[in-house]
């Protein structure tokens, strides 16, 4: 069905949906009853799944028995086999101390009691996906919150700190529970965070601000070759993240990498919104914001294509804008490089749990008196996604065992969230994710929908390979929307760490092929079987593309044209991205 925008709600309706949303951490209970009914119910008609799961209870009690038993007669040093093993990314009872008496026991006896409720949850004849998603995250989310290893008594590695320690790990805890509670209470990002600060430690690539209106500052970089390639490159990061993400520190700055490999680099810095930003749309993002940059760059270096580059959200806005380009003959972009950019949002992974109707209006009606969209309501999302890296293994850390994990940049600027306003995201969640209308030929650009079949200029995509956010089988999907040259790349890494992957890098590495236009659809599984490895960081990879695409090198252009009206303003990083 087109896009259409909800219905005007009852004003009373709309302050008992924001107070609900407020106490609810905008998660919708009704959501979480109907998805709950839906799963009791069929499950309360299907006799045979509940044998099934009374005979996996059954099953189970007799493996942990005979593992019991197995421990009481082994030889002392010699603990029996495990009965269950532990997934393979879950780390929590990796400690030796683990595998000692009678915490082996325990230990096993979750990840049993975690195995059966994941039957339970899977696998019922008549509940909708979503639903089944929905409580098979619920009962994740709260036996993660039940895990033996977030308790003092139950986790021997903590008890062993203690007693070693005589109790000051527990102490320290204590300090540092305090310190934080006050940060959070005071609006102060986390401890260490200090230790980077933008301009100063990171988002330190030279550069001036070239252009800058409501929504963006533009900013250019100055050139550290001799000559570069003719065609600039321009960065569209996600406006939910501040852009220097892709410009840390120098020893991991993809910014800074790009210009030493001789490429002249334009990069938006997105304005954090507030009230007065309220009515921003998509249309804004996409005029204020990628064509007046790209209308920017033409001053700047005129006669020459542009390398247009969308990170997430970013990326689903460059879409977009290709699509509306080739639509209109518009031929100013020489190629476009994806970093984890959605434009098929059917399977959009598990943040699809947070955006049905019932999530979106609860949303919608907080943002109708906020005006935005916290940057703690989406750091809270993300927090739940991956709730045992980001939040109880470090409450074990820091609380239990009294040690604070060092910041990095990254984290650093994980902290620096940012808003969005109400009026576009809504508009995000609805077209995008609730109605898919981008890879469904509905998404309107001047009036008139888009299709990415009509994108024709060669692609690079790249995803990575446990991306909570865009799952790489998602972003894959670009190859049957549009039949043009794409090169794609599985990097190891998640959402961030996979693409802030320097040459350097330990564990790293990453698969390349490239479908050539008009070439047969490969399906994912297939691509990975048939795509070669390589070890190491993928920039290299995509400098030599960009090379590949790029005329001979030749005198830098001068940081911004004051004579067309695009003066260097000041120095790089600028002002917005120092918005709070």
């Amino acid at each position: 069905m087109p896009f259409a925008p909800p219905p005007e709600r009852n004003p009373l309706d709309r302050r008992v949906h924001a107070a609900i949303a407020r106490a609810t951490a905008s998660v919708s209970p009704i959501a979480l009853l109907l998805a709950t009914v839906d799963w009791v119910g069929h499950l309360a008609v299907s006799p045979g799944k509940r044998m099934e799961l009374a005979d996996l209870g059954l099953e189970q009690g007799r493996r942990l028995a005979r593992y019991a038993q197995a421990l009481a007669f082994s030889p002392p040093g010699s603990p029996a086999h495990d009965c269950i093993a532990p997934p393979a990314q879950d780390r929590r009872f990796t400690a030796p101390e683990w595998h000692t008496w009678p915490f082996n026991l325990l230990h096993q006896s979750f990840l049993l009691t975690q195995e059966w409720w994941d039957a339970a949850t899977h696998g019922v004849a008549g509940v909708s996906r979503h639903h089944e998603q929905v409580v098979a995250f619920a009962a994740r989310q709260l036996l993660d919150m039940l895990s033996p290893g977030n308790f003092l008594p139950t986790n021997p590695v903590v008890l062993r700190q203690t007693l070693a320690r005589g109790g000051t790990n527990l102490a320290r805890g204590a300090v540092h529970a305090i310190e934080d509670l006050g940060r959070a209470l005071a609006g102060a990002p986390p401890a260490g965070a200090e230790d980077f600060v933008v301009g100063r430690d990171v988002a330190v690539t030279p550069g001036r601000v070239v252009f800058r209106n409501g929504l963006i500052e533009l900013i250019q970089y100055a050139p550290s070759t001799a000559t570069v390639h003719p065609e600039p490159v321009l960065i569209v990061p996600a406006w939910i993240m501040k852009y220097y993400i892709l410009d840390l520190s120098p020893r991991n700055s993809l910014l800074k990498y790009l210009v030493d490999q001789g490429h002249t680099v334009f990069c938006i810095s997105w304005k954090n919104p507030g009230v007065a930003e309220r009515e921003l749309d998509m249309d804004d993002y996409l005029e204020l914001g990628f064509h007046a940059a790209l209308a920017a760059i033409n001053a700047i270096v005129p006669g020459y294509k542009v390398h247009a580059t969308g990170y997430c959200l970013g990326g689903t806005l460059l879409a977009i804008a290709a699509a509306a380009m080739a639509r209109d003959g518009d031929e100013r972009l020489a190629t476009m490089t994806l970093f984890t950019a959605q434009t098929d949002f059917t399977e959009p992974g598990e943040l699809a749990l947070f955006i049905d109707e019932s999530e979106v209006s609860l949303l919608e009606a907080q943002m109708a008196e906020t005006g935005y969209l916290t940057a703690g309501q989406m750091a809270g999302a993300f927090q739940i996604l991956r709730s045992n890296d980001l939040l109880w293994s470090r409450i074990v850390g820091e609380y239990l065992m009294g040690e604070r994990a060092p910041m990095s940049d990254l984290m650093a600027w994980n902290a620096d969230a940012t808003r969005m306003p109400a009026r576009m995201h809504g508009q995000y969640l609805r077209r995008l994710f609730l109605n898919d209308d981008l890879s469904e030929g509905r998404y309107p650009v001047g009036g008139k929908p888009v299709s990415l079949s009509d994108v024709d200029v060669p692609v690079f995509c790249v995803a990575t390979q446990t991306d909570h956010v865009a799952p790489w089988r998602s972003v894959y999907k670009l190859h049957y929307l549009t039949p043009t040259e794409i090169t794609f790349v599985l990097t190891s890494g998640g959402h961030n760490a996979g693409i802030v992957s320097e040459p350097g890098h330990p564990r790293r590495a990453y698969q390349l092929l490239t479908r050539p236009a008009g070439d047969n659809y490969v399906p994912p599984d297939d691509w990975v079987r048939r795509s070669p490895q390589h070890e190491g960081s993928w920039w290299p990879a995509w400098a030599a593309w960009l090379g590949a695409h790029s005329g001979a090198p030749s005198a830098p252009p001068a940081l911004g044209a004051p004579e067309r009206g695009y003066p260097a303003l000041e120095e790089a990083p600028g002002r917005y991205v120092h918005e709070k």
